[in-house]
């Protein structure tokens, strides 16, 4: 698993057939101190999530193992809206809070 921000959509009106009906998201991967990497996907959204939430995402042939996903040509999916994250005590990321810099 990955974390990522979600940082946008992708609006594709023409696509293989079994895709129709799914959400796709752009996510921007951040590491364990949320810095970006630099690296970004399309993933398909499993839960819901929204710009600017952080996500957990899965790539490769882990992408197609959630229900929404499986048997479909899928490369990344968001699997989970992250709450909150920590480093050695130290708290990196909150959805309900600012963390201190």
């Amino acid at each position: 698993m990955l974390i990522g921000e979600v940082v946008g959509t992708v609006v594709a009106t023409q696509k293989d057939e079994k895709l129709v009906g799914l959400k796709l998201q752009i996510v921007r991967e951040v590491d364990e101190r949320n810095r970006p990497t630099g690296k970004s996907v399309v993933a398909v959204d499993a839960v819901g999530a929204g710009r600017g939430d952080h996500v957990l995402f899965a790539t490769g042939s882990s992408a197609r193992q959630t229900v929404l996903t499986d048997g479909k040509p899928a490369d990344a999916v968001i699997m989970a809206v992250i709450d909150s994250w920590d480093v050695d005590d130290r708290l990196i990321y909150s959805r309900q809070e600012p963390v201190p810099e």
